[in-house]
């Protein structure tokens, strides 16, 4: 049975970051903890810590002895901790954090990045992984995984010269991935600290010589926006979590000519479905037949999945089922194709009503960032007393690009060239850089 503690490649992998280096293979023989591990066995454990370098030991330190291990990101505040105790029936909360009022009934152990020698027990169980959902709204879903589900896209092998870095936090699932390749195949990662100015990262994971980063694409548009892109020299670059339109990519083969760029569809419920390496946006018209495990069909445009890397259910007693009755999962992303590809046109609950007619903002943006001044771009709604709403824009502009009246009328000239008439943004505001969240996704309400 596949468990962290006992991965044959764990002494390789070094987190690096800001503070120091934590090799991971100490905790085969030590402990982050301050109850002995034993302690924990069979039990739910929710995990929540200022940083992702405590989250991390104290996952590999009890994959295969809790019976559930819950990861709270960065981001999830002490008003949520309650529900989440009781949505996971957490007996336990691992955490480097002051014991806050809404803990509930679960005990608190603390965690420490200095580690003390002690036993480890047998890691005998499949630990349950519960990832939390990024919605926008409302409460998140606690979505149930195991080790095999979150690795089965995983190649084992060794990692030689690798050295991985990742923009998300790895307690989301993007992240996740990225830690769990670089333990699997005994690489060493280099992690973001919670305040870090992205300039010194990149500064840090290019004196760390990185070889393979990921990112979603806003965390990489901010990325290539700082001189500090200009430091690292990776041959792998790697995209998820929103739509990869081709302007970024084309971005990133200007600013890493000799890199594999590549970009993933994954979430947290359907797992690593696909990956797509040919430097365009979209992905072939014959994944859909032809993907190995991984079975995919279109719903009224929306992309379903099916295969072993699929979440196995959400713990929320009010949440719908996570799989239909034939097995798939709806991602809620919605495709079109054209000339024997598919692209992915926006979230089904993203639509923009103008009029009673349908707007993807995701395709609107892809227009824009196709410009040569625009390095990236957000489309919303504004209401309006005749329509009840139009599209405006928030542009970020590339370097040296000037804003003005005369830029904002070429850029609504070039959206007419390419879209139908209600797509097209009635206004456009320059701003210096878009706004991004804890998911390393743009903002697009609030």
């Amino acid at each position: 049975m596949l468990s962290l503690g006992r991965s044959q490649n764990l002494s390789g992998c070094t987190l690096r970051t800001a503070k120091g280096d934590v090799p991971l293979g100490l905790l085969r023989t030590h402990t982050c903890l301050d109850v002995a591990a034993s302690s924990l066995d069979g039990a739910s454990v929710m995990v929540w810590t200022s940083s992702p370098v405590e989250a991390a030991m104290a996952l590999v330190e009890l994959d295969g002895i809790a019976r559930r291990l819950v990861l709270c990101p960065r981001g999830i505040g002490p008003d949520l901790l309650n529900y989440i105790v009781e949505t996971a029936e957490a007996d336990a909360v691992i955490s480097d954090l002051s014991l806050p009022e809404e803990a509930g009934t679960a005990s608190w152990i603390r965690c420490h990045r200095e580690l003390q020698p002690a036993a480890v027990p047998a890691r005998t169980r499949a630990t349950e992984w519960v990832l939390l959902t990024s919605g926008t709204t409302g409460l998140p879903k606690l979505v149930v995984h195991t080790l095999a589900t979150l690795t089965e896209a995983i190649r084992v092998e060794a990692a030689s010269s690798t050295v991985w870095s990742t923009f998300y936090d790895i307690r989301r699932f993007g992240g996740l991935q990225i830690f769990l390749r670089a333990i699997l195949t005994g690489a060493p990662l280099v992690l973001a600290d919670s305040d870090e100015h992205v300039g010194d990262f990149l500064a840090r994971a290019a004196a760390c010589c990185v070889t393979h980063i990921s990112g979603t694409p806003s965390h990489w548009r901010m990325a290539l926006m700082n001189p500090g892109a200009k430091l690292i020299s990776p041959r792998y670059v790697r995209l998820s979590g929103e739509i990869a339109d081709q302007a970024i990519l084309n971005h990133l083969r200007a600013a890493y000519p000799e890199a594999q760029i590549l970009h993933a569809f994954a979430s947290t419920e359907a797992g690593v479905a696909f990956e797509v390496a040919d430097g365009l946006a979209g992905f072939p018209e014959h994944y859909v037949s032809s993907l190995q495990g991984v079975q995919m069909k279109m719903q009224d445009g929306s992309l379903q999945l099916r295969s072993s890397r699929l979440a196995l259910r959400y713990l929320n007693r009010d949440a719908a089922p996570l799989r239909s009755s034939d097995g798939f999962v709806d991602t809620g992303d919605l495709v079109e194709l054209r000339d024997g590809r598919h692209f992915f046109a926006g979230r089904r609950d993203g639509v923009i009503n103008i009029g009673g007619l349908k707007v993807h903002p995701e395709e609107v943006e892809a227009v824009i960032n196709r410009h040569p001044g625009v390095f990236a771009s957000l489309v919303r709604t504004r209401r309006n007393p005749i329509t009840g709403a139009v599209v405006t824009a928030d542009v970020a502009l590339r370097s040296g690009q000037k804003c003005g009246p005369e830029l904002e009328r070429e850029l609504i000239g070039f959206c007419r060239s390419s879209l139908a008439g209600h797509k097209v943004p009635a206004v456009i505001q320059f701003v210096p850089q878009l706004a991004i969240s804890e998911t390393g996704k743009v903002i697009r309400h609030g």
